[in-house]
Order: C-alpha cells, then sequence, then structure tokens
C-alpha cells in the first residue's frame, strides 16, 4: 500500500536522493542520458535505487507515471538533438 503520493519530490525522497526542487533540476541537467539508454539501465543508480524504478515500471505501480515523468526529462537533451 502507498503511503506516499507520487510526485517527483517523493520519488526522489524513495530514491534517497535530495528532494528540494533545485536539487532535483540539477540531477536531471547533469544525469541526461543518451537516446538508447533505458532509465533502469542509466550507470548512476545504486543497485536498490534501479530495482525500485524496475519494478515500478513492470508492476505498472502508482509511481510509473512519475518514472516515467523523470525519464523523459533525463533524455530531453537527446530527444532534442535527434528533433530536426
Amino acid at each position: 500500500m502507498i503511503t506516499t503520493e507520487p510526485r517527483m519530490t517523493n520519488l526522489f525522497e524513495q530514491l534517497g536522493l535530495d528532494a528540494s526542487d533545485e536539487a532535483i533540476a540539477t540531477f536531471i541537467r547533469t544525469h541526461q542520458l543518451e537516446a538508447d539508454v533505458q532509465i533502469t539501465k542509466a550507470p548512476f543508480w545504486s543497485d536498490s535505487q534501479r530495482q525500485f524504478l524496475s519494478e515500478s515500471l513492470q508492476q505498472d505501480a502508482a509511481w510509473t507515471t512519475i518514472v516515467d515523468q523523470l525519464n523523459e526529462a533525463l533524455h530531453e537533451v537527446a530527444v532534442k538533438a535527434a528533433t530536426p
């Protein structure tokens, strides 16, 4: 049972990361992924973070939408580069 509302700040807390708005923006800006790198395969996650993200996506958990939003944000530069 989820007792925390799935939001980006709460996702960062679940991942054990600084959840301030500035820290989230910095993380996203400094952890951009190549287009072909899945969020769950990113090299900067710990095993437990990777497992949480994977389970959230596989189980269509309440976190799925927020994880998808983070995925899009982490691929923003790659998407812009690929757009003519």
